[in-house]
């Protein structure tokens, strides 16, 4: 009787938890769009011929046009990118072209691969304390235009043992994280041609459709030189027919470090696109009468080693399910990039995650990962997954370069 007693005790605590999280309040943050550009390959994809600048204003004539308010109610937008050297000249003068009023304010974010996320959590905090009541985050990089061209720090990072490691390339840490952890090339090719068959099924079932907005950019006619308009609509990085057996054949991308399991067929494609999220309180959204997509619950940041920043989920995860007061059981589905698959395979493992509930339409490996974009592509690819599972909490998470994690919590309506 004791026993039933306490198994009775933990499902209910685990149904009012949930019951709690999903609970509506006027003072919620809520978000009323989530859309994505196609995620196109840099350098060879639809975005190629497309500067950083067009690229961002194409995202913002997006968003003007599906957030179904008038531009001139947004109080403030946070736009997360990383690698342009004039990022908030481009991004102030890209929401003017857009159609963004001048008095409407607007910051840059960058905290690396979680840069869209903190775009977002920027926003949804603003909200939350009262300083505005509607506010837009984008998310945007162009990997083709501003590639990532490592650093060069002084003596005095170098001679330190810690701080020297920022200045090493991502590939390393993904060795790192391969060797510390005994993760086999066999796992992180499974798992990569795992991201490249679900997002090739969701591609062809049109299932993408739904998160996608069609993006207008650039192309240079062969012919004659003169770069001419186009219209972007699907991702192209997705490699159809992808198997862990074709994985296998791939050279390593770095055979210098540890076992030189890292491949361009089991790592994050670079890429280029964009992101918009559009969020308000709760009370807002039903004056305006808009349709509720989910809550912004939380966001937690963790920091660790930067050796092996890759499992930064792992840390990052459970921080936010605990301040949510959750467990990663109540959770329907988890979106955590793939920057490696040495990571995502460590990641899945740590937290004894169910693969069924983990990037479902894939993830980096088939997408990509534009710096700036993932983590609000993450947001429009969650909850659009949710809405065909049936869903209703959403976890998503990333690791960062440097050495650290993110992970947030939302709440599909």
């Amino acid at each position: 009787m004791e026993r039933i007693k306490q198994l009775a005790s933990q499902f209910t605590g685990a149904h009012s938890a949930r019951a709690r999280l999903e609970a509506q309040s006027p003072d919620d943050v809520v978000i009323t769009m989530a859309i994505r550009s196609p995620m196109c390959k840099a350098k060879k994809g639809g975005f190629k011929d497309t500067r950083s600048d067009e690229l961002m204003t194409s995202m913002f004539k997006a968003a003007v046009a599906n957030c179904k308010i008038n531009p001139v109610l947004i109080q403030d937008i946070c736009v997360g990118t990383v690698l342009p050297p004039r990022a908030p000249y481009e991004a102030r003068a890209a929401a003017l072209a857009a159609g963004i009023p001048d008095t409407t304010p607007l910051q840059t974010i960058n905290r690396f691969c979680s840069s869209g996320l903190m775009a977002v959590t920027e926003i949804s905090n603003q909200i939350r304390v009262g300083q505005i009541e509607i506010g837009l985050a984008i998310g945007v990089e162009s990997m083709t235009v501003n590639s990532d061209r490592g650093l060069q720090f002084s003596e005095d990072i170098m001679a330190h043992p810690v701080a020297k490691d920022t200045a090493m390339p991502m590939g390393w840490t993904s060795e790192n994280v391969a060797e510390e952890f005994n993760i086999s090339r066999e796992e992180m090719d499974e798992l990569a041609a795992l991201s490249f068959q679900r997002a090739s099924k969701a591609q062809k079932e049109g299932i993408f459709k739904s998160e996608i907005v069609p993006l207008e950019a650039f192309q240079v006619d062969p012919s004659t030189g003169q770069r001419v308009k186009i219209i972007v609509s699907e991702d192209d990085g997705i490699r159809h027919g992808t198997t862990q057996a074709s994985l296998s054949k791939i050279k390593s991308a770095f055979p210098q470090w540890g076992g030189g399991k890292t491949t361009g067929g089991n790592a994050s494609q670079v890429t280029d696109g964009a992101a918009a999220v559009l969020l308000m309180s709760r009370r807002k959204a039903e004056e305006l009468g808009l349709k509720i997509l989910a809550k912004h619950v939380a966001t937690s940041v963790a920091g660790l080693a930067p050796r092996i920043m890759g499992i930064g989920p792992s840390i990052a995860i459970p921080m936010v399910l605990e301040r949510v007061g959750i467990t990663k059981d109540d959770v329907d589905l988890f979106e955590i990039n793939e920057a490696f698959a040495s990571m995502y395979v460590y990641c899945v493992r740590e937290l004894g995650l169910d693969i069924n509930k983990v990037n479902v339409h894939g993830g980096a490996i088939a997408l990509g990962h534009p710096l700036g974009a993932t983590g609000a592509r993450q947001i429009a690819a969650g909850l659009n997954a949710l809405a065909h599972k049936g869903g209703k909490i959403l976890v998503t998470s990333m690791c960062i370069g440097y050495g650290m994690g993110a992970a947030a919590v939302f709440v599909r309506e």
